[in-house]
């Protein structure tokens, strides 16, 4: 590649670095992903100038990281981190190095990255500097280190990690060296913040190959972070539902879902209970009852440790203690199953549903699907008929209820969910004149339970 497209405010800062007499550079992911033809998430420079010239160039700067030699520049409402050319000293934490020197050579600030994929560099007065084989390796479809990749992998045992993710996002190859150091080196990813573990993980599930996730498994990754995977790759499943094994039945349905981070982390959890509850009848045939629950026990267990928001957890571990729900054909229960699992949920657990059915033994899979499909088409004409399916979807409101004497508290939140029950039951009912008498007629014959007096 003799010529590449950099974005406009990218371009500036290139300029007015090489204007003052400095070295300057597109650097790293954005360097590689264009000669793959995709687009950069972001354009980090490298340059010989210092972080306080650095400063002085330009009108708006963020210290990001300046004991580091990095300084975010602002231009056009955009922000590149410009980074001074250094040397990393020695690592302590297998994380940060704890010192770092600058240099005025760009060689040697190429040499401290960790892949030569990430190791190009580029200027349109010199086109792409690539002293680590980079190119080839982009041409090869692999993985490899930078220098020794034991000794990267000393310096931030998170590489490890990026590694595999790597793989995952660009259908790569990890080479053999690499695959060798992780296996011997892996323990050191203990050392590693479970903020940046979580987000390796979610970068590897919601890439374009979400079961290289085996890699983790294959170089010993996940017996680190993830123990409770291990337990499922070995898991067998004999039951003329499957034909594979537990985990390669998780590997394979984070394939056949859309690549959200939610929807691959549920298809990542959704059996992770079944070694737990696994039984064997007198037939040989395994059993996994009430694997969904343990799942979603463990899921949480797991999202916690690794410190997931709140929004995703609870996302991912109602679509795993929901996913092998398998209501009736009749709108009724279908509204039931919404209300249970909360009506915003019931598309995503359509999705999980069929990925689920599409890892499963071929078999069983087109009943399935039919199943499945008749579910979805009952879904779509309650939502077209707007059936009641939340107490927030009930014609009577508390308002009313306090009107009509009650008092708000904990017997007015029991006397909806009744009254929304019946109309689960019978949509017809969701009339405020209908509701208003019912629980009139609910307070008198149950006055313990639903009057104040």
């Amino acid at each position: 590649m003799n010529y590449m497209e950099i974005p406009a405010h990218a371009e500036k800062i290139l300029d007015t670095l090489h204007e003052a007499g400095y070295e300057a550079f597109v650097v790293g992911g954005c360097v590689r992903d264009s000669i793959l033809g995709r687009t950069p998430g972001d354009w980090d420079i490298t340059t010989s100038a210092p972080p306080q010239e650095i400063k002085r160039l330009f009108l708006r700067t963020i210290d990001t990281g300046i004991a580091h030699g990095t300084v975010t520049v602002m231009t056009d409402g955009k922000g590149c981190e410009v980074t001074t050319y250094r040397i990393d000293g020695v690592y302590e934490d297998s994380r940060h190095p704890k010192q770092v020197s600058f240099t005025s050579s760009l060689h040697e600030d190429l040499r401290r990255r960790d892949f030569t994929i990430n190791a190009m560099a580029y200027s349109h007065e010199t086109g792409i500097v690539d002293i680590f084989g980079g190119m080839k390796d982009l041409q090869d479809k692999v993985i490899r280190c930078v220098g020794r990749a034991d000794e990267r992998f000393s310096e931030d045992a998170l590489r490890m990690l990026r590694a595999v993710r790597f793989a995952g996002q660009l259908g790569f190859s990890i080479d053999d060296s690499v695959k060798e150091a992780i296996r011997s080196m892996a323990d050191l990813l203990d050392h590693i913040s479970a903020e940046r573990i979580r987000t390796e993980i979610v970068r590897l599930v919601a890439s374009p190959h979400p079961s290289w996730f085996r890699l983790a498994y294959e170089t010993g990754i996940t017996s680190v972070i993830m123990p409770e995977f291990d337990r499922l790759m070995v898991q067998r499943q004999n039951n003329p539902h499957h034909a594979y094994s537990t985990g390669e039945h998780t590997l394979l349905a984070m394939e056949n879902i859309p690549a959200d981070p939610v929807l691959r982390l549920t298809m990542l959890f959704h059996d992770i209970g079944k070694p737990d509850v696994c039984t064997t009848d007198e037939t040989g045939r395994d059993h996994f009852h009430g694997h969904a629950s343990r799942s979603g026990e463990i899921a949480y267990r797991i999202m916690k440790r690794l410190k997931f928001d709140n929004n995703t957890l609870f996302r991912v571990c109602n679509l795993v203690k929901n996913h092998s729900l398998y209501p009736q054909l009749s709108a009724r229960d279908i509204r039931m199953a919404a209300h249970a699992m909360g009506p915003e949920t019931f598309d995503d657990y359509l999705l999980v549903k069929r990925a689920d059915i599409l890892s499963q033994n071929p078999s069983v899979i087109q009943d399935k699907l039919n199943y499945l499909k008749e579910v979805g088409r009952i879904w779509n004409e309650i939502r077209q008929h707007g059936d009641c399916l939340c107490t927030k979807q009930l014609m009577l409101k508390g308002d009313d209820l306090i009107r009509d004497g009650m008092k708000p508290g904990p017997k007015m939140g029991r006397l909806l969910e009744r009254l929304l029950f019946e109309v689960l039951e019978q949509p017809q009912l969701n009339t405020k004149e209908y509701l208003l008498e019912e629980s009139r007629r609910l307070r008198e014959q149950e006055p313990r339970h639903f009057s104040e007096s």
